[in-house]
């Protein structure tokens, strides 16, 4: 009898075990699986940063099932190296401005597009937007899990003369991404363009190969552009979404539990480095002045004048079929509602 009774009370104790385990860790049926995500950023960087809080985040709700391993400082490679790793299942994800394989994205940098935060996250959380990163699965074999701001508002800078006017540009070798956006805006004022990688610029401006570059300020702090630049103006002409690009063929392996809770991250992801970038970009621009170069703010007419100058950049989106005229009607709308 006592041996039952035994029996009994281990079989009731395995069982409380058990269940103390499941309500501790409800996933442990669900497997452990492992995603490497690159980004071009330095540690200081809004996206690096971010992205740090995305992998414990992961970590914390999946109680350890999912591993983020994030590799920042272009570890990687490119962006568009980057990117041709995740299209191509080397890695699982990448974070950046990269539009190479999904061009309909360029229709939100467009110049002069918005001048406030509420504007730059109504037009990425708008169901355009949606509808752009859900064409990135059929057309590139990625799924689009974030789209937030790459780092801010976009600054010009050389090392010629203080740029206060379009015509300052003219004849200036300026460097871009080879986002084509950048290209046109350069272009229509006058600029000559060179594509130079983002890991390579500091180089390039340094050695003349670039007279000048565009970054927000905290990219150009983070990347200490302003020791090798002289002139800047702030001119905010350009933000650029920061699309996070994950392989769909890895992503459809992913049980629903965990699906969702790395989107709900990524969603926060995002939230905290557009907050991220709204603390540190006057800090950043402090830092700038700070280090002895030129900092020039255009008065509303100066601005309106730059406005002025890129206005064929509309025409050539439509034209080249990066947006129809409907979509651009549409952002402009979603724009002139932003609260």
């Amino acid at each position: 009898m006592k041996k039952l009774i035994a029996l009994v009370l281990s079989a009731i104790m395995a069982l409380t075990c058990v269940a103390a385990l499941a309500e501790a860790d409800p996933y442990a049926n669900l497997g452990s699986y492992t995603m490497m995500v690159g980004h071009a950023q330095p540690e200081t960087n809004p996206r690096y940063i971010s992205m740090e809080s995305f992998a414990a985040d992961v970590a914390e709700k999946t109680h350890g099932h999912v591993t983020v391993e994030v590799f920042g400082n272009g570890q990687l490679g490119t962006e568009k190296e980057m990117l041709e790793q995740v299209v191509g299942g080397v890695i699982q994800g990448m974070r950046g401005g990269q539009f190479d394989f999904s061009p309909r994205l360029l229709m939100f940098t467009l110049p002069f597009l918005t001048n406030t935060r509420a504007e730059v996250t109504a037009l990425l959380q708008s169901d355009l937007a949606k509808k752009v990163c859900a064409e990135a699965e059929e057309t590139t074999g990625t799924i689009i899990l974030n789209l937030c701001d790459a780092g801010g508002y976009r600054q010009f800078s050389n090392n010629a003369h203080p740029i206060t006017k379009p015509d300052d540009l003219k004849g200036l070798k300026m460097r871009t991404n080879g986002m084509k956006t950048i290209d046109m805006t350069f272009q229509a004022m006058g600029a000559n363009t060179v594509s130079v990688p983002y890991a390579d610029l500091y180089m390039g401006l340094k050695t003349s190969i670039a007279d000048g570059q565009e970054n927000p300020w905290v990219n150009v702090m983070g990347m200490k552009f302003y020791e090798v630049q002289k002139y800047f103006t702030q001119v905010n002409y350009q933000f650029h979404p920061d699309p996070f690009y994950v392989n769909a063929a890895w992503w459809n392996t992913l049980p629903e539990e965990f699906k969702t809770i790395i989107s709900e991250c990524a969603t926060a992801m995002g939230e905290y480095n557009d907050q991220l970038i709204d603390e540190n970009s006057d800090a950043a621009k402090q830092v700038i002045i700070d280090s002895g170069a030129e900092v020039y703010v255009p008065t509303a007419e100066e601005l309106a004048a730059f406005q002025e100058a890129c206005k064929p950049v509309y025409e050539q989106v439509v034209a080249e079929g990066i947006c129809t005229q409907a979509e651009l009607d549409e952002m402009l709308s979603i724009v002139a509602n932003a609260k």
